[in-house]
């Protein structure tokens, strides 16, 4: 029984140890981004790309469109739910679900820095959630502070989480997870409800088909049978929330009707599981390290005794890991067409977050267990020391570099120069999912207006055949449609050499037939040109 000095010990050293935790996470965010970082003033954190002179293409854009959407919806009295100006006026305002969850501390973050650092921010404050929450998670467990601490870094250095962070919601979102298991782990089942069915409600439908399992089996293991049947209805809460989130963003959208072809693309294969390198993308990152699962298989050992909580974690680690690997497991296309919702994805990662939370876990009691066994043997100096030794060699084997300092959408003075009503068309003209539409979400913030275009792979399918009518228009064939209300204009060269898709003589000829035809250039701003109906 602990005396009344102990617990006022406890309770001087608890903002201690907060302070010591984020001040770990935050420097997990410096070594995750390293060099990048360096060079983050008026840059993205992001997948590497070169810009060609404007805004280089790639998810991180789309990602940052909806987190401003949020902030600029409540300032105009709209849904933060919508997005009003893409793919107009071919259909209503699409759903734009991934920005809620992080918009609302992207908002003032913009206001006092701008839209490019208010991203690298909440880039670098994902890190410090996932681990802190994790840490929390394990201090929950019973874990003590030095264990809860490695387990913590571990989640957030695992080189999917921080590979997914570097342009998708997935990976800044993963502290869902540990704030979930901490939910049901303190009993607060109204909580755990409302951070589950998040999941899907961010538009993170696959990670949800996850999260259900992950409820049930972390009730079986850890709580009392008489709640058994609340953590059921939590799970049902996600499943229910999941279902309504597909009806409305999915369904009629390009999105449905995906060849297995697209998910044996992205499927991981074994040697990714041990091979340091970003290979073909960043959703076939599934390297695991190679000290931290030989950790894993020690912190296993240590707590097979406690055999609910070890079956849970082996099989949170073991069957996300399998399924990662898609196209190369016998038996998955089956699975994939027969389990709900799971033929409408294409990435079989996307419940490696899940996997990863749980090789943390297993890590840290490793660490905890020899962390006994030093004060057990009276080496209790020599905790923080192993402590700190074990924490740089983790975060050496887990280190995969994948960020990069990617220009940004910056000041554009042709933006600038478009002024009043009218939709805006911008050149070259890509399907909605293919991801160099993306530069155009970067430069919508500086002139927000209806576009008939936009990027999205849950876009309607009246969309694709829009691009494909408007296409023409990239090299100089065609005119607008009038009926399409577009008003202005926008030529990005730097966007016809970043794809490739087009001929060297496009933008010169999309630009001169744009002058026969009676359009009037309104400013020209590096490789970008802004045109207006006379």
């Amino acid at each position: 029984m602990g005396t009344g000095t102990e617990s006022a010990r406890s309770a001087r050293s608890r903002p201690a140890f907060v302070v010591l935790a984020i001040a770990l996470y935050a420097a997990s965010a410096v070594w995750a981004t390293w060099p990048a970082i360096r060079h983050a003033d008026g840059h993205y954190l992001a997948r590497p790309a070169a810009g060609y002179g404007e805004a280089a293409a790639g998810d991180h854009l789309q990602l940052g469109w909806s987190l401003w959407l949020v902030g600029h919806q409540l300032e105009r009295g709209g849904s933060p739910l919508a997005d009003p100006y893409s793919f107009q006026p071919e259909s209503e305002a699409p759903p734009s679900l991934q920005g809620w969850l992080l918009g609302l501390p992207y908002w003032p973050l913009a206001h006092a820095f701008g839209d490019i650092w208010a991203y690298d921010a909440i880039v670098l404050l994902s890190f410090v959630a996932a681990g802190g929450l994790a840490c929390w998670w394990l201090r929950a467990l019973g874990l003590g502070h030095p264990a809860a601490l490695v387990g913590g870094a571990v989640f957030a250095l695992m080189p999917h989480r921080v590979g997914q962070s570097t342009g998708h919601l997935l990976g800044l979102a993963a502290f869902l997870l540990p704030s979930l298991l901490l939910a049901l782990e303190r009993r607060r089942l109204l909580l755990a409800g409302a951070l589950a069915c998040a999941v899907p409600l961010s538009a993170q439908l696959h990670l949800a088909l996850g999260v259900i399992p992950l409820v049930l089996g972390y009730a079986w293991a850890r709580l009392p049978r008489a709640l058994w049947p609340h953590a059921g209805v939590v799970a049902l809460a996600t499943a229910v929330a999941g279902t309504v989130v597909e009806r409305w963003a999915i369904a009629g959208s390009i999105g449905t009707g995906r060849s297995f072809a697209q998910v044996e693309r992205y499927s991981a294969e074994l040697s990714d599981f041990v091979a340091r390198r970003v290979g073909s993308g960043v959703e076939e990152l599934v390297f695991l390290g190679w000290l931290t699962p030989l950790l894993a298989l020690a912190g296993l050992w240590a707590i097979r005794r406690r055999r609910g909580l070890a079956a849970f974690l082996l099989v949170a680690t073991l069957v996300p890991c399998l399924l990662a690997l898609g196209g190369n497991l016998p038996g998955y296309e089956t699975l994939w067409r027969v389990i709900p919702g799971l033929d409408a994805t294409r990435v079989p990662e996307r419940l490696m977050p899940i996997a990863c939370l749980a090789l943390a876990a297993l890590v840290a009691f490793a660490a905890d267990a020899a962390r006994t066994t030093l004060v057990l043997n009276q080496h209790k100096l020599a905790v923080r020391a192993a402590t700190g030794v074990v924490l740089v060699l983790l975060a050496l084997d887990l280190r995969v570099p994948v960020f990069g300092a990617v220009t940004a959408d910056t000041s554009n003075a042709a933006y600038a120069a478009i002024r009043g009503e009218g939709r805006l068309l911008e050149l070259p003209v890509f399907r909605p999912d293919v991801h160099f539409g993306s530069v155009y979400l970067g430069y919508a913030r500086q002139s927000p207006r209806e576009r008939p275009l936009g990027y999205s792979t849950t876009a309607r399918t009246r969309a694709v055949g829009v691009s494909r009518e408007l296409r023409g228009l990239s090299c100089g064939r065609g005119t607008v449609p009038s009926e399409l209300g577009v008003r202005f204009v926008t030529v990005h060269r730097g966007l016809y050499e970043q794809s490739r898709f087009f001929a060297p003589s496009c933008p010169g000829r999309a630009e001169a037939a744009l002058l026969a035809a009676g359009w009037r250039l309104l400013a020209r701003d590096g490789p970008i040109a802004a045109y207006a109906r006379r």
